[in-house]
C-alpha cells in the first residue's frame, strides 16, 4: 500500500468525481494562478514537461500547445475519474496522462522541466517525494510550480470559512504540516524540502491574485462548500441541513459584498516555486 494512500483513495472518491464534473469551473477559479505558474515555468518549444498533479488535464493541454509537437507532456495524477476526463480533452499526440503516485512512480530522467499547479502539497513525506520526481529530471531540469500560503491570507479560503464557522461543530486543530492544500505555507519549511530533496536554486517568491468564481452567489458559494477549501472538508461530517445553512449564509455573504452583475473574485495568496535539478 502506497505511503499516501489516504489521499489516493480521497482524490478517487466524491471528491474526485466532482472536480470531474465541474472541470469548466476549475479551470475557470484557477485561469489566473495557472497563468502565473506558467509564466514562471516558462515552456520552451521542443521540451518535454512532466506535469505533476495534473487533475483533469487543462495545465497539460496548455502546457502541450506550448512546447509543440516537438516536444512531448506527461500529466500524471492519482485521480481516475479526473484522468478519464484529461484523456477525452485532445487528441494531440504531444501529450498522454499517466495514473502514478509521483512520490513512489519510477520515473526515468527525461524531462526538461517539471511543473505542478497546485498539486504537490499532498505528500505525507515530501523530501522523499519530492527526490524520487527529482528522479525524472534530464540534467539540470527545471522545477517550476505554484502552491498555497496560508488560510488566513487567502480571501478564497477564509472568507466562506469564516461565514460558516458558527454553523460548524467544534473543529480540530489543523496540523499546519499535514498533507493538503496549505502544507506548503511555511517558506522556510518549503525550503528545506527541496533542498534536502537534492534541488539548488530555490527561489520563493509571494504571487497575489484572484480566483474568478462567477457572478452568480449562489454557484461562487457552491464552489466554496463543495470543490474546495478549508469549509468544503469540514462540512463533509455535517448533515444536509447544516450545508444548506451554510450554503446560504455565504451565498448572502457573497451577494452583500460583490458588485452585482460582476464577477465575484476573490483573492488568492501563493508562492512561486522554482529551482534546478
Amino acid at each position: 500500500m502506497s505511503l499516501n494512500q489516504a489521499q489516493i483513495d480521497y482524490w478517487n472518491g466524491p471528491l474526485g468525481e466532482k472536480w470531474a464534473k465541474y472541470q469548466s469551473e476549475m479551470d475557470r477559479t484557477l485561469a489566473d494562478s495557472a497563468v502565473a505558474a506558467l509564466a514562471l515555468a516558462a515552456a520552451q518549444p521542443g521540451e518535454r514537461v512532466l506535469d505533476i498533479g495534473c487533475g483533469s488535464g487543462g495545465t497539460s493541454l496548455l502546457l502541450a500547445d506550448q512546447v509543440g509537437p516537438g516536444g512531448a507532456v506527461t500529466g500524471v495524477d492519482v485521480s481516475q475519474p479526473m484522468l478519464k476526463l484529461a484523456r477525452t480533452r485532445t487528441e494531440a499526440q504531444n501529450v498522454h496522462f499517466l495514473e502514478a503516485d509521483a512520490a513512489a512512480y519510477p520515473f526515468r530522467p527525461e524531462f526538461d522541466l517539471i511543473f505542478s499547479r497546485f498539486g504537490v502539497m499532498f505528500f505525507v513525506d515530501p523530501v522523499a517525494a519530492f527526490a524520487n520526481i527529482r528522479k525524472g529530471a534530464d540534467g539540470a531540469a527545471r522545477l517550476a510550480f505554484i502552491c498555497w500560503r496560508a488560510v488566513a491570507e487567502n480571501e478564497w479560503a477564509s472568507v466562506p470559512y469564516r461565514v460558516a464557522k458558527p454553523f460548524l461543530p467544534e473543529q480540530p486543530v489543523a496540523d499546519p504540516n499535514a498533507p493538503g492544500p496549505f502544507a506548503f505555507a511555511d517558506a522556510d519549511r518549503l525550503r528545506g524540502i527541496l533542498e534536502s530533496a537534492g534541488f539548488s536554486e530555490v527561489r520563493i517568491e509571494p504571487f497575489q491574485g484572484y480566483m474568478n468564481l462567477g457572478h452568480a452567489p449562489a454557484q461562487a458559494a457552491f464552489q466554496s462548500t463543495n470543490l474546495m477549501g478549508p469549509t468544503s472538508r469540514a462540512l463533509r461530517a455535517v448533515d444536509d441541513a447544516i450545508r444548506a445553512r451554510v450554503m446560504n449564509a455565504i451565498s448572502e455573504e457573497l451577494a452583500r459584498t460583490c458588485e452585482s452583475g460582476k464577477e465575484i473574485r476573490l483573492g488568492t495568496a501563493c508562492w512561486l516555486v522554482s529551482a534546478r535539478a
